[in-house]
C-alpha cells in the first residue's frame, strides 16, 4: 500500500530550498540573491552517446506553477504534468549542459536531481568520463540513485506515471522499497576505483500493458542488474541472479521464497525477515578458497500444499528447500559472475585484500583471472521462525490435510 505522504517528499525539499534561498537573500544583501522562480529545478536526467558519438543530455525539469495548492496529485491543477523533459547534444556532457542552459531562462540546479539514466550505449563505451563530471562538480548529489537503461534512457523521463507526479520519482521510490539493486553516485566511485573496480548498477526497462480500452499502459520496471568490468558495460544479470548478488552482499530484503517441498503438490511462500551472510577468504597451499556462510530466518506467507506445519518433520522439509533454494540461487550466480564474466561485484576482493594484504599485491593486475579459479563453499541455515496466524492450510477439509 501507497503511504499517503509518499508524493509529498519533493515539495519538502523545494520548501526548504525556498527556505534556504530566503536566508541567502537576508544575509547578503538584493544584488546576489537567489530565488527558486530563477532556477530550473532538475529532478531526473538520462545520458546517453550517439552515433557520431556526441553526449545527449536529457533533463526533467519541475514546473512549479503547475502544482494545485494542496492537490498532493501525480498532475497540475488542469491535469497537466507537472515536469517537462528537455534534450540537447554536445561534444561532452559539460558542452551538452551548456547548451541546454542557452535555451532554458533559468538557472539549471541539479540539487533534487535524484535520478541519473545511462543509455545502454553509453555504458557499454564506458561512463568514466560522465562520472568524472557528476562527481567533481558541487551540483549533482553524490546520494542519488544511478541507473542504466536498456532502451533509450529519455523514454524513461518522458513517462507520464499515473501514481507518483513524475518518473524520476517513481524509479526512485521502486529503488527505496530496495527490492532489487540499490546504486547512487558515491557508491559507483568507491567500487570502480576500489579493489575489484568493477560495480552493478539497476538495468531499467519500459514495459507495456494494453489495457482493455485506450491507449497502452507504460511503466517503469527495474528489469535486473547492468555489471561493469572497470567503467564499462559487460554484461546483464537476470532478476532472479541479481537476488544471488544481494545474497552474497548482504543486501537482501522484503524478498519472498517460493519453494516445492518433496513429495507434495503446490508452492510454499516463505518472505526472509532476517539474513546476515559472512564471507570467510582463505588461501591454504596457494588456493584461494571463499566460505559463504548464510544465517536467515522466514516467515510463511503462503501455504499452497496440504502441509500441516505443527508437524516439526514437515516444518523440517520446508526449512530444506528454502535452504536448497537459497544455495541454488547464490551458485547459480557465482557460477555466471566467475566463468562467464569474470567479474567480481560481491565483494570477494575486498575480503581478500584485508586479510592478506601482501598475497594481494601480486595479484590485484589480474584479479578477474583468479576470481573465476577462486574455490567457493556455500552453507546455508534457513529456518522457519513463524509459520502464519494458521499452522494448517486454509480452507482445506480436515480429511485432506497432511499432518504426518
Amino acid at each position: 500500500m501507497l503511504k499517503k505522504g509518499n508524493g509529498q517528499y519533493f515539495m519538502k525539499g523545494i520548501s526548504f530550498l525556498l527556505l534556504a534561498c530566503m536566508s541567502i537573500l537576508v544575509l547578503s544583501g538584493c544584488w546576489d540573491r537567489v530565488e527558486v522562480n530563477d532556477l530550473a529545478i532538475v529532478t531526473g536526467a538520462a545520458i546517453d552517446k550517439k552515433d557520431d558519438n556526441q553526449i545527449e543530455l536529457t533533463i526533467q525539469m519541475f514546473i512549479p506553477k503547475r502544482i494545485s495548492s494542496g492537490s498532493g496529485q501525480g498532475a497540475g491543477s488542469g491535469g497537466e504534468k507537472v515536469t517537462e523533459t528537455i534534450s540537447h547534444i554536445g561534444r561532452n556532457l559539460p558542452d551538452a549542459i551548456s547548451k541546454l542552459q542557452e535555451g532554458i531562462p533559468r538557472q539549471i540546479f541539479w540539487g533534487q536531481c535524484r535520478v541519473f539514466i545511462f543509455g545502454k550505449k553509453l555504458a557499454e563505451a564506458g561512463i568514466q568520463e560522465q562520472l568524472d563530471f557528476l562527481l567533481r562538480n558541487p551540483g549533482p548529489r553524490e546520494r542519488a540513485y544511478v541507473y542504466v537503461s536498456e532502451v533509450e534512457p529519455k523514454t524513461i523521463l518522458e513517462i507520464s506515471p499515473n501514481i507518483e507526479r513524475f518518473s524520476a520519482e517513481v524509479l526512485r521510490e521502486i529503488t527505496n522499497n530496495r527490492i532489487g539493486m540499490r546504486t547512487t553516485l558515491q557508491d559507483v566511485e568507491e567500487k570502480l576505483s576500489g579493489v575489484s573496480r568493477a560495480a552493478a548498477l539497476p538495468y531499467v526497462k519500459i514495459k507495456t500493458e494494453q489495457l482493455s480500452e485506450g491507449n497502452p499502459l507504460k511503466y517503469i520496471h527495474i528489469n535486473g542488474t547492468a555489471v561493469f568490468n572497470k567503467d564499462k558495460m559487460i554484461g546483464t544479470l537476470t532478476e532472479a541472479e541479481t537476488r544471488g548478488v544481494l545474497w552474497l552482499r548482504d543486501e537482501i530484503k522484503g524478498y519472498t521464497v517460493s519453494v516445492e517441498i518433496e513429495d507434495e503438490e503446490g508452492l510454499v511462500s516463505i518472505n526472509s525477515v532476517s539474513t546476515h551472510v559472512r564471507l570467510t577468504p582463505q588461501i591454504i597451499d596457494g588456493k584461494w578458497r571463499m566460505g559463504v556462510d548464510v544465517v536467515t530466518e522466514g516467515d510463511i506467507v503462503s501455504n499452497e500444499t496440504h502441509v500441516d506445519f505443527e508437524n516439526p518433520k514437515l516444518l523440517k522439509k520446508v526449512e530444506s528447500a528454502y535452504q536448497e533454494s537459497i544455495e541454488n540461487r547464490i551458485r547459480e550466480t557465482l557460477q555466471k559472475l566467475q566463468h562467464e564474466m569474470h567479474t567480481d561485484i560481491v565483494g570477494f576482493s575486498k575480503e581478500f585484500h584485508w586479510k592478506y594484504p601482501k598475497e594481494w599485491k601480486g595479484v590485484e593486475n589480474h584479479w578477474d583471472e583468479l576470481f573465476s579459479e577462486v574455490d567457493v563453499t556455500i552453507n546455508v541455515d534457513a529456518q522457519i521462525r513463524r509459520e502464519g496466524q494458521i499452522t494448517k492450510p486454509g480452507a482445506l477439509p480436515r480429511d485432506e490435510v497432511k499432518e504426518k
